[in-house]
């Protein structure tokens, strides 16, 4: 029983520790969905999307981290075991190291939608969501330890 406690005060204590523009979206939530429609009419509105990382760039003034789109559950973490909808990118005046911002991370960013960039995609041309993000959060790898029946961080 006390294992259970300790596992359900650090679960706590780990979702406390969100940065409020993580935790709580936005008023006026628009989806990737909405916006990839039209991303000119939403433009500068506050959005708050995850994912996982698919690719990080990183330019002489800012960086770019390529992202496949999730839906997110009511904590803002990308729910990964419902189908993914596109490709977003998160652009930071920060340098984001590709090695803590790494291929397969989750992650969850708040910020204005800023416009879109042209990439091609296997041999296609995409207009993709950039996001000028204003709060990033990568969230720790669950693991499941069957040896002593309970969840654990890796």
């Amino acid at each position: 029983m006390k294992r259970y406690l300790l596992t359900l005060c650090l679960l706590l204590n780990a979702c406390s520790n969100l940065p409020p523009a993580i935790k709580n979206p936005p008023l006026l939530d628009i989806s990737y969905a909405q916006a990839i429609q039209n991303i000119a009419n939403y433009k500068n509105a506050p959005v708050r999307w995850g994912g996982i990382i698919i690719d990080v760039e990183n330019e002489q003034n800012f960086s770019l981290v390529q992202v496949l789109y999730y839906p997110l559950n009511s904590d803002g973490r990308p729910q990964t075991a419902k189908p993914n909808e596109g490709r977003f990118f998160i652009k930071s005046p920060e340098f984001l190291d590709p090695v803590v911002y790494s291929k397969n991370t989750e992650i969850t960013v708040a910020g204005i939608l800023a416009d879109d960039i042209e990439r091609v995609i296997g041999k296609k041309i995409m207009h993709l969501p950039v996001i000028a993000a204003t709060a990033i959060h990568l969230w720790p790898v669950y693991v499941y330890d069957n040896y002593y029946d309970s969840f654990g961080y890796s």
